[in-house]
């Protein structure tokens, strides 16, 4: 149950605003230990202003009137909502046991005049048959109603069949129900009154409304349902519940329930856990608070301060006949009618049956006992353990043993009083509260001194059910209230019960229990002395004038008093008799005005108070330009974070943060998580940031950086850097995914954060497009369409990124390859034939070097990819290396040739060469689509398929036909596939050595790519004059397979490994000499 069970956490105002950057930090958790004494008046905003709500928090007064009404579905009861509910109309006093008369007020709300002339009981029912309102007329009201009631908290029951086959199926809820329900009450109440609540749930339907003056102080107002009917969570039983916070101060719990039905024990085990289920499953949603700051996870019951549970608990009476029952009662209702009614005699009639039975019962017990023996005592020790369980009687020997004899052992035997007290202790739901089986945990009820609710004829006003089933009465309809003052006193005695039970197993354990038969063993004991300790001292255990007094979850101190609890039984238009509780609730409201001024006050207060001995730094950002005619569309002179100015890919650049310590006191600070949302990365700084505090490097991913100790004056440097070469932030970049637009935040322990904005403007690049769009790019590069404003830019706010206009708008195609495939393959191959000549002028051959044993042998015959074998690459992993191969991407994206753009580097031949083999991988492996496509894949693997199931041999020849008649469907594709194939051929020739003779020079670059051009031109490969070497040739065929080619993502493992072998087949296909196959 409640008391046991794990709550969800709830986060106050004070908890949440540490979650807040900037906010104070908690100064018990950061200062050191020698420090804590000096500061120990040190407190939060929330809680300083918590200490002078005297000075923004008033009183007020509310009087909350809780209805509860099983409606069985019977039509026009609405009519009569207004006059029992609102009015306080339809109660008998004679049968209500209460003196209402006596109100306060004096005779506020009934003078023995008024009822006087109240209409009799014969005139009302007579009325009941012409479906009229059952209300008795001239009634003045006995209960305090109208304008007089703060809040009105109406909870109904089977508003419609919860038996019906229709209700049960039905897919929602039909709104018309309720719509009569609100229409009845918007008519009976007073002008002004609002509905602030409603919620249903099938056949349960609870609306509260709020008084003009108390509904502006409604806040928080959240509702849920839980469903325990049918399979244990069908709607025709469970709950509907609602949860408000008056004044931002007090909260408050309405739990409007119909539990099962039933009066045997499997009936009762079901109430008891559709209970349990109500209580477990109800979630509000989270509370914000006056700054707007929520709770991370919603309330549930439990959490509130003042709790009330209403509705049709359907707990019956145990253990007694309901013959009795209904005689008993039935003597004290006939005293409303006069005997010539028709009720009058239906009432004799019920009596004298019900009397008759009892009478028998008690000659058959009393003939039993006179002959005795021992079953004649097993029978009656048996009906007396039945009778007078969980009663409030005394069990020894003389307990009166049938309902008769405990009437007749009372003062009063004639008393409705006396004999409803005779009743209760067979109450289902107390004897349940009493064992700690449900709503035992704090829950409480007013005093019953009003007739069982259930069950009467209907149109009765004290017939009960004279049907065939002749169900006995019961208090099935309840009201029980819990303040959280209750709930922690009932989970604080559970607590000692626990201590208490485990001392007496150790003391049992440690043989302490038997300490009394050893005489060595002398102890004083005092049972009236023990367990009090006259230091302890506990808020709940004061009942004196403070009684009533609970302190709120918010620390505030509200009254409640319950006035009213009775039953309208004047209220004819049910089988139950609606019942309500009239409770009188103090609680402190927060007037927003006054606690605004308070806040501003206290918040100026602190600040004045923490400045002087508050850490303080000053962060000084390097305004950095890399020339006077960079511009972007963001000025630097006016942004004022970390402007890193134009990034492109592969480019590294720099910016310097200066931290002085400008306060009094040492000040230590750290770079710390800051909040990011998806896709940005998580940790210090964005990962495309490398930082650098005082020389030492701190991981953008960490959570924190270690701690940087500053005295007054002192300063620390801190280096930002950006090299973006990830490709998959590059990506994101080129797509607009992500922006160069982060935040990096300083923590200053003690002090207060300081947040430092970063932001670039990217450049896009050429990698990682496709080659369709990459044929379709403008001359002059990526980045002249980048500079290209779109027509609705005249409303681009100023400081914002242009973006570049969407390839996908399908430009022309202008080129038969990508530009930059043709640049990089160009000049790869011209500086290969270029360190090749070189190498042979400066190395003249000599047959007697081993290929692999001599350093002087040349690379290519070390490593048969050369040049794009990756052991080539001896300066990969210098900055050099990088730097150059941004600048050679760079000139990609611009269009400019590559050999002007790395000569200013001063790298050395063999070094461009090895950068450019580099960058032509990468660029074919981002290659999104390949070269040779999934689709185009497929094509060439089924045409090598049927060559290989052929019986007859296919030539080498014809297989590259076949293969090139298949790529030739994708035009941009088989000209880049010539062009990539072209260029290894010619290094291939230039590396074996077997297109030129001793004395021949090698090709010339321009007569190189005339021959490209007239060759992409054709579309086709000519026919290889010259074989290569078959294993220089493989190695190739390795190297390029991967990034060329693109097979399926959904391949097996088995079909990868194939496709893997095949793809190397394919290529080396094409650098064998003619005619192999």
């Amino acid at each position: 149950m409640a008391g046991t069970r794990s709550r969800a956490s709830t986060v106050s105002a004070t908890s949440l605003l540490q979650d807040v950057p900037g906010a104070f930090p908690d100064r018990n958790s950061s200062l050191p230990e020698n420090e804590e004494s000096a500061e120990s008046n040190f407190v939060s905003l929330s809680q300083a202003i918590h200490a002078r709500r005297a000075d923004y928090v008033r009183p007020k007064t509310i009087r909350i009137k809780i209805g509860s009404w099983n409606v069985a579905a019977y039509k026009g009861a609405e009519k009569d909502v207004g006059g029992w509910f609102v009015e306080g109309k339809g109660v008998t006093e004679e049968l209500a046991g209460l003196s209402v008369h006596d109100h306060e007020n004096g005779n506020r709300h009934a003078d023995d005049e008024g009822m006087d002339q109240r209409e009799d009981v014969a005139a009302q029912e007579a009325r009941y048959a012409k479906k009229q309102s059952t209300i008795p007329k001239n009634d003045p009201g006995s209960l305090p109603g109208n304008d007089e009631i703060g809040l009105y908290v109406l909870c109904l029951q089977e508003v419609v069949d919860v038996n019906s086959l229709t209700e049960a199926i039905r897919p929602y809820t039909d709104p018309s129900v309720a719509g009569r329900w609100k229409a009845a009450m918007a008519a009976a109440l007073p002008p002004g009154y609002c509905m602030v609540v409603e919620q249903q749930l099938i056949g349960m339907l609870v609306l509260i409304y709020a008084a003009p003056a108390v509904a502006k102080d409604v806040r928080s107002v959240s509702t849920t349902s839980v469903g325990t009917g049918i399979a244990g969570y069908g709607g025709n039983k469970g709950a509907v519940t609602a949860r408000i916070v008056l004044g931002e101060t007090t909260r408050l719990v309405f739990v409007s329930c119909h539990l099962s039905a039933g009066a045997d024990k499997t009936a009762l085990e079901r109430r008891n856990w559709d209970a349990s289920q109500i209580i477990s499953r109800t979630r509000f949603e989270p509370i914000a608070d006056s700054m707007g700051l929520h709770q991370t996870t919603g309330e549930q019951i439990g959490d509130e301060d003042f709790a009330f549970w209403a509705g049709d608990l359907n707990y019956r009476l145990e253990g007694i006949p309901g013959d009795d029952v209904r005689r008993l009662l039935m003597l004290h209702t006939r005293n409303e009618y006069d005997l010539s009614q028709r009720s009058a005699r239906k009432i004799e009639k019920e009596l004298a049956s019900a009397t008759a039975s009892v009478k028998r019962r008690v000659e058959d017990r009393l003939s039993v006992s006179s002959y005795g023996g021992s079953d004649a005592s097993s029978i009656a020790s048996t009906q007396e353990q039945r009778l007078s369980e969980d009663s409030h009687a005394s069990t020894d020997s003389t307990a009166p043993t049938t309902l008769v004899d405990e009437i007749a052992a009372s003062d009063d035997p004639t008393s409705l009083q006396t004999t409803l007290a005779s009743l209760l202790p067979h109450d289902e739901l107390r004897q349940q509260m009493k064992l700690r089986k449900a709503f035992h945990d704090g829950w409480r009820e007013g005093p019953i001194t009003f007739l069982p609710t259930y069950k009467y004829d209907a149109g009765s006003v004290g017939v009960f059910d004279s049907s065939e089933k002749k169900r006995a009465p019961s208090w099935c309809d309840r009201i029980l209230y819990r303040t959280r003052r209750d709930r922690l006193a009932y989970e604080s005695k559970v607590k000692e019960e626990e201590q208490a039970r485990k001392k007496d197993e150790e003391m049992k354990a440690s043989g302490a229990d038997e300490a009394a038969d050893d005489e060595q063993i002398l102890y004083d004991y005092d049972p009236d002395a023990d367990g009090v300790d006259v230091d302890d001292y506990d808020e709940y255990d004061d009942v004196g004038e403070n009684g009533n007094v609970v302190v709120t979850k918010e620390g505030f101190e509200d009254e409640i008093e319950l006035e009213y609890y009775t039953a309208h039984q004047r209220v004819l238009s049910s089988d139950h008799k609606p019942l309500d509780a009239v409770f009188r609730l103090r609680y402190d409201c927060v007037v927003p005005e006054l606690k605004a001024k308070v806040h501003a006050e206290v918040a100026k207060e602190l600040d004045k108070a923490e400045n002087e001995t508050r850490p303080a730094v000053t962060v000084v950002v390097d305004r950095h330009r890399d020339s006077i005619t960079e511009q972007s569309d963001a000025d630097p002179a006016t942004f004022s974070g970390v402007w890193f100015s134009d990034v492109r890919w592969g480019q590294a650049k720099h910016r310097y943060l200066t931290i002085a310590n400008t306060g009094r006191v040492s000040a230590s600070f750290s770079f710390v998580e800051r909040p990011v949302a998806a896709p940005q990365s998580s940790g210090i700084a964005p990962k495309w940031i490398n930082m650098k505090i005082k020389d030492e490097y701190a991981a953008s991913s960490s959570q924190k950086t270690p701690a940087i100790v500053l005295e007054p004056g002192e300063t620390a440097s801190v280096e930002l850097e950006v090299r973006i070469f990830d490709l998959h932030t590059m990506h994101d970049l080129n797509e607009g995914l992500q922006q160069l637009d982060d935040i990096l935040v300083l923590r200053v322990e003690g002090g207060r954060d300081h947040f430092v904005p970063v932001r670039g403007n990217w450049l896009d690049n050429t990698l990682g497009r496709s080659l369709d769009k990459l044929t379709r790019l403008p001359e002059g590069g990526i980045r002249k369409l980048q500079r290209q404003k779109p027509a609705s830019s005249k409303g681009t706010p100023s400081g914002s990124q242009v973006a570049t206009p969407s390839l996908d708008e399908q430009p022309p195609v202008r080129f038969s390859a990508p530009p930059a495939l043709l640049a990089l393959t160009a000049e790869v191959e011209r500086l290969s034939v270029r360190v090749v000549a070189e190498w042979d002028m400066i190395h003249p051959p000599n047959p007697e070097h081993s290929i692999t044993g001599d350093n002087n042998s040349p690379p290519w015959k070390k490593h048969l990819a050369w040049p794009f074998a990756e052991q080539c690459w001896t300066e990969r992993t210098t900055s050099q290396w990088e730097e150059a191969l941004g600048e050679a991407c760079n000139a990609l994206d611009l269009g400019k040739p590559l050999e002007a753009c790395l000569m200013p580097l001063g790298l050395p031949t063999m070094q461009r060469l090895y950068l450019l083999a580099d960058l032509l991988l990468l660029f074919l492996r981002t290659m999104p689509d390949g070269i040779i496509t999934t689709e185009l894949w497929r094509e060439v693997d089924e045409c090598l398929s049927e060559s290989e199931k052929s019986k007859i041999k296919i030539q080498g020849e014809e297989q590259r036909m076949s293969i090139q008649e298949v790529l030739s469907q994708a035009p941009s594709h088989s000209v880049s596939f010539v062009i990539v194939i072209s260029m290894i051929e010619r290094i291939l020739q230039e590396t074996t050595g077997t297109s030129v003779g001793k004395n021949e020079p090698p090709l010339s670059p321009a007569k190189r790519m005339g021959t490209l051009r007239r060759m992409t031109g054709l579309g086709k490969l000519p026919a290889a004059a010259v074989p290569a070497s078959e294993e220089a040739g493989r190695a190739m065929a390795k190297v390029f397979a991967g990034v060329v080619v693109r097979i399926p993502e959904s391949a097996g493992e088995k079909s990868r490994a194939l496709w893997d072998r095949r793809k190397v087949e394919v290529l080396e296909l094409f650098l064998r000499k003619d005619g192999e196959g």
